[in-house]
């Protein structure tokens, strides 16, 4: 019950058993067209470059940024938390002039800061987490396409921590590049990162296309300059997905089967039914920590469905609270980074786990474990406030 990565689906789980096929399988073929067609419906687009990076979340987020950035173009990144200097990281590496715009943790940027920085930096390309769990809150990005349209610049987000628990439109937010991992929202195990582009960011790496030797064919393109990696190379793994069927690595096929199954329960529940699930096992979450007499940190406005994060109270000790929910519950919450290491928890409520009798349980843990501590709190005052929750929502 942390920020991730969670219990897996079952029903994922008992997808990714069954037997290797080879890529160049008919099977395989019709695999890959069924995922792609899967996650147009989670990320809400009809971008035709919808697909899979082999790897986990963090490879989706270095391919987009490798392949849409050149040595020399500048970026500008939004940080509100731990994975914003993650994307300013990965831009340092592509030889990019990263700007950075940073507000204090537990906020979010408005977006007149935001085009302002735009107006400053003139960059190529905008990089913001949508949901970043360091902090528990999620950026709004509904008027941020719509900025970056009129300023001629690429729209990338990392959708990570959000996906299938919190609204989001990739078409409708005019984003460009967004990339996922399944450990969260989605329901599965970390190993394999859905990514969309969008044509105009299908154009840009397109541009950049240089084939390898040993699988290159008479008129393919051959630059001096190509993109600064071969795995995560998206022009080569773009003609590896699409007609072409251009040779580029080994499909991870357990993890292909699994990020199908993701897609598939999400797309079969629809998507509003889930980022619904979210918010509803969300709040119950929260209300139930509050009357457990834990203050809620950030900007409750913002705060994403699927994680919620408190103040360690004082005289409590964080890390004893975490290790006895562990071994005497089974149940794992988190801690943070940064500024916030060791004076915050967060707890998860997402994927396989966003259900009541997951959050009723580690509310009911949780108060054992705080007694224990000899935190002041009334008796089944979480779990009650979690159950009121549950009871206006069928009301």
């Amino acid at each position: 019950m942390g920020p991730g990565p969670v219990n897996a689906d079952p029903r994922v789980l008992r997808a990714m058993s069954a037997q290797l096929i080879g890529q160049y399988d008919p099977a395989m073929t019709s695999y890959m067209n069924e995922t792609m067609e899967l996650y147009r419906g989670v990320f809400r687009t009809g971008n035709a470059a919808t697909l899979l990076v082999d790897g986990t979340s963090r490879a989706g987020i270095e391919a987009a940024i490798v392949s849409l950035v050149a040595p020399g173009d500048r970026v500008l990144v939004l940080i509100f938390g731990r994975f914003g200097h993650l994307l300013a990281e990965i831009a340092s590496r592509a030889g990019a002039e990263v700007h950075t715009r940073e507000v204090e943790w537990g906020g979010v940027f408005t977006s007149a800061a935001i085009e302002q920085a735009i107006v400053e930096v003139k960059p190529a390309l905008l990089a913001v987490v949508h949901g970043d769990t360091s902090t528990t809150v999620a950026q709004p990005l509904d008027e941020l396409g719509e900025i970056c349209e009129r300023h001629g610049v690429i729209f990338y987000t990392d959708v990570t921590a959000s996906l299938g628990g919190n609204a989001f439109e990739m078409d409708a937010w005019g984003l460009d590049a967004a990339t996922a991992g399944l450990q969260k929202c989605l329901g599965g195990p970390s190993g394999s990162s859905p990514i969309s582009l969008s044509p105009k960011a299908v154009a840009r790496i397109e541009a950049r296309k240089s084939v390898e030797a040993g699988i290159r064919a008479e008129g393919d393109a051959v630059r001096d300059d190509p993109i600064r990696s071969n795995y995560f190379d998206l022009a080569m793994i773009l003609d590896y997905w699409g007609e072409k069927r251009l040779n580029h690595h080994t499909e991870a096929t357990s993890m292909l089967y699994g990020a199908r199954e993701c897609a598939r329960l999400l797309v079969d529940e629809g998507m509003d039914a889930a980022i619904e699930r979210h918010r509803l096992h969300g709040a119950a979450m929260a209300e139930g920590v509050a009357a457990l007499g834990l203050r809620i940190f950030g900007d409750r406005a913002h705060r994403m469905n699927n994680v919620v994060g408190v103040f360690i109270p004082d005289g409590v000790d964080g890390d004893r609270v975490r290790t006895a929910l562990l071994e005497d519950f089974a149940i794992e919450i988190g801690t943070s980074f940064g500024p916030l290491h060791g004076k915050i928890w967060r707890i998860g409520t997402m994927g396989y786990n966003a259900r009541k009798d997951a959050v009723l349980t580690t509310l009911a843990a949780l108060e054992h474990v705080l007694r224990a501590e000899g935190h002041r709190l009334t008796a089944g005052a979480g779990v009650g406030a979690a159950r009121d929750v549950y009871a206006e929502s069928v009301a």
